[in-house]
């Protein structure tokens, strides 16, 4: 239990990296707002605001990594961070030519592979749903988002916020 702690705290500060986008240890209200995002939450401003008040129990405007995990560890099931590295692996082996994206042509041929072909409509409605930036490839993070978002979905937990 305890190893399954510290690997889910890896996971969690491996997250917290991706997000801190000025690498200064804290998350602001547009990083926090981000990584909700990436985790399929839509919420409000005011819902993101609420959150980081309620985080944030040193009360300087912003989610520090200690903060984030006392919130989070408490509730988190262990199925739901997915290893990086297993991540990772399928990623690439999605991204057949590993240039750091994922081409329709990729995404269909690996399904073809996979024996499960995908007729077009099929094929474009999988990209346009994780295409999150609209640059018509998938990208690590928007594979990730995707991913984490399936996998919550499978657990049974809901997605959208009240």
């Amino acid at each position: 239990m305890v190893a399954l702690r510290v690997e889910q705290l890896k996971q969690l500060k491996d997250i917290f990296a991706r997000f801190d986008m000025d690498s200064d240890g804290s998350l602001t209200v547009l990083e926090l707002a981000a990584l909700l995002r990436s985790l399929g939450l839509k919420s409000s401003g005011d819902q993101i605001h609420a959150l980081l008040a309620k985080m944030d129990s040193n009360g300087n405007g912003a989610v520090e990594f200690d903060e984030l995990a006392n919130a989070i560890l408490p509730t988190m099931k262990d199925e739901i961070l997915v290893n990086q590295e297993q991540l990772t692996e399928v990623f690439r082996l999605f991204d057949r030519d590993g240039n750091g994206y994922i081409t329709a042509a990729e995404l269909a041929g690996c399904m073809a592979k996979m024996g499960h072909p995908l007729t077009y409509k099929e094929l474009t409605d999988m990209i346009k749903e994780a295409d999150a930036d609209g640059d018509g490839v998938i990208s690590f993070n928007e594979f990730s988002s995707v991913m984490a978002k399936s996998a919550l979905e499978f657990l049974g937990i809901s997605l959208s916020s009240s």
